[in-house]
């Protein structure tokens, strides 16, 4: 097969698998290694050359290196220095000492045993923050956490691959002194940061005041792979040499046009790293080893979900948040792959053995999908099942003139401005969690659902003057809006609409008081903007209520069709045209003023 018709088939296999992974959940790193288990010696056996591309493919993981050394910047790494080297450091030192210990008991050497201890101790970066952002959840405790072990993975993979070539059985019997070697180690480093410092910068000013796009392009990729290139001569690892260049230019003023010039190549030759370990993936071991490598997956899983557990536990994250820290990351990584490839040129361990630790990190990934959803469906509800709690009781006191039935951020600006004028309110929040944060500042606010009649009754909506419909969910906003009008019609409400299809539902229910969440908000940057571009204070004001004017005429029209699209579209176009004639005729009017 021609080379032209190897990177189609490539291609053709990624496309069609990848989507389909990433819609599932299952992560696009999986959909790249079944293409390549697809068209590969296992598979259909369209590829046979595995070995000269996974080789080419590295490529892939060297310009992923160099990413990560750009994105390193020392004031980010410092923000982060607890997390990232307190619970990373013990992750990984942890974890790599209990499997590089049961692989002694296996039988492997000294220096096998310790590439294999650490190289399972990583997890898949791609894979794991993939999963967070899919679920929304990087932000929480377990997903931050997460994030500062994977960064501290990922740097501990640099001194690894500094340090891998000389455990080889070349580097053994090398007439050179152990001594002399790490000199030469140390010499070429700080060669390469030195030259880095020197030249790199003012060789890409150079480049850049050139104006040529095409040529800065070639630059970044002539830096990051001649800097590998040169580490590799060296006898170094070419991922050492990326990740150096990255860093030394995190902090300069081409960081993200940098970033944004390697991006498709690294993508393109990283899926293509993992199609050719897909490739390379012995499936015949399944059928010969199949009950040890679940059972090493089943190790490796309970082995590194316990050490998280643990870390988790310590860190006083508690048991939520541990338990989803251990499963998020008790997979293996796509590191792994690289390190185990090294470590088989190295002669440190043999192929046979590097075949059996890639299956069981390609399956630990695989399992992990699974694993998150029993933990999430099975285990969780079981395991954090909260006694529930009662709603708050209220006090049969004076009645306040307004209440508030939501208490969020857009529901507390309005308590606090009430609060500054001494109105009294009684506000009604429905998620405990919330109820226990504001209290801690003083805030009056009981816990219930505004929905609920026998509530507001006790909130006294019967004497009260104001409403203040403040509650994010819609359909919630929704069940209270009809309660409130049902029973108590005399009650003027004011409602928090989050878009114009929620403030549709309210005013179907007769509420007209009504505010759009960021409408007065995105007016306001507005003339901002205008003023900016130097427009008078004048034109900026009768501009925006030129466009208030229409906007809230333009709503009740909608509002009157809301139920048939056609109508709705139409309207939207006659406003369109309505507000565009306007402020052609407000600005002439403007013109003559000035012109006067």
């Amino acid at each position: 097969m021609t080379l032209t018709a190897q990177i189609a088939l490539f291609l053709a296999a990624a496309v069609a698998l990848v989507p389909l992974f990433r819609l599932s959940g299952l992560g696009a790193v999986l959909g790249y290694m079944t293409a390549g288990v697809l068209i590969g010696p296992w598979g259909l056996g369209l590829v046979s050359q595995v070995d000269s591309i996974l080789h080419f493919a590295e490529l892939g993981v060297v310009l992923l290196l160099f990413i990560i050394g750009l994105e390193l910047q020392p004031s980010r790494l410092w923000v982060l220095r607890r997390s990232v080297f307190g619970l990373g450091g013990a992750q990984v030192l942890l974890t790599g000492s209990v499997l590089a210990g049961a692989a002694l008991l296996f039988g492997l050497t000294v220096e096998a045993a310790v590439v294999a201890g650490f190289g399972l101790a990583l997890s898949s970066t791609a894979f794991v923050l993939q999963m967070l952002a899919e679920k929304k959840e990087l932000t929480a405790r377990y997903g931050r956490d997460s994030f500062a072990i994977l960064l501290f993975q990922d740097l501990a993979v640099i001194p690894f691959l500094a340090v891998l070539p000389l455990l080889g059985v070349a580097a053994i019997k090398s007439a050179e002194p152990g001594w002399l070697g790490a000199l030469r180690v140390t010499g070429i480093v700080v060669g390469v940061i030195l030259a880095g410092r020197l030249l790199l910068r003012p060789a890409l000013r150079l480049i850049a005041r050139s104006g040529n796009p095409e040529v800065f392009t070639a630059a970044t990729l002539l830096v990051a792979l001649g800097t590998a290139i040169l580490m590799e001569n060296a006898g170094l690892s070419m991922s050492l040499g990326a990740f150096l260049a990255g860093v030394l230019l995190a902090d300069s003023e081409y960081r993200h046009e940098l970033e944004a010039n390697i991006e498709p190549f690294k993508g393109l030759l990283l899926g293509l790293f993992f199609i050719a370990v897909g490739m390379s993936t012995n499936l015949g071991l399944l059928s010969t080893k199949g009950l040890l490598i679940a059972g090493l997956i089943a190790g490796l899983v309970a082995v590194k979900f316990a050490v998280l557990y643990l870390i988790g536990r310590i860190s006083k994250a508690g048991d939520f948040h541990a338990r989803r820290l251990g499963v998020a990351l008790a997979q293996g990584g796509e590191f792994a792959f690289v390190l185990f490839n090294l470590a088989v040129q190295q002669k440190v361990m043999d192929q046979p053995l590097a075949d059996l630790l890639v299956i069981v990190v390609t399956l630990s990934m695989v399992a992990t999908p699974f694993i998150v959803y029993a933990h999430e469906h099975w285990l969780a509800p079981r395991l954090d099942r909260k006694p529930k709690r009662e709603f708050d009781v209220i006090a049969p006191e004076h009645a306040t003139p307004v209440i508030i039935a939501g208490f969020g951020r857009f529901g507390q600006i309005v308590g606090r401005v009430l609060r500054l004028k001494k109105i009294g309110f009684t506000a009604l929040e429905v998620s405990a969690d919330q109820v226990d944060f504001v209290r801690r500042f003083g805030n009056k606010v009981f816990y219930g659902d505004a929905s609920r009649l026998d509530l507001l009754r006790a909130a006294r909506a019967d004497e009260a003057k104001v409403f203040v419909l403040a509650i994010d969910n819609i359909e919630a906003s929704l069940k209270t809006a009809q309660m409130v009008r049902e029973h108590f019609p005399d009650l003027k409400i004011y409602a928090r609409a989050r878009n114009r299809f929620h403030a549709y539902r309210l005013m179907d229910l007769g509420v007209t008081a009504l505010q759009r969440e960021t409408f007065l908000d995105s007016l306001e940057l507005a003339g901002q903007v205008l003023t900016g571009l130097g427009l008078s204070d004048a034109r900026r004001d009768r501009t925006l209520a030129l466009f208030r004017a229409n906007d809230e005429s333009l709503l009740q029209r909608q509002h009157a069709v809301s139920h048939d699209e056609q109508q709705m579209i139409q309207a939207t176009k006659d406003a369109m045209r309505e507000l565009e004639s306007l402020f052609e005729s407000d600005s002439s009017a403007v013109d003559k003023e000035d012109n006067a």
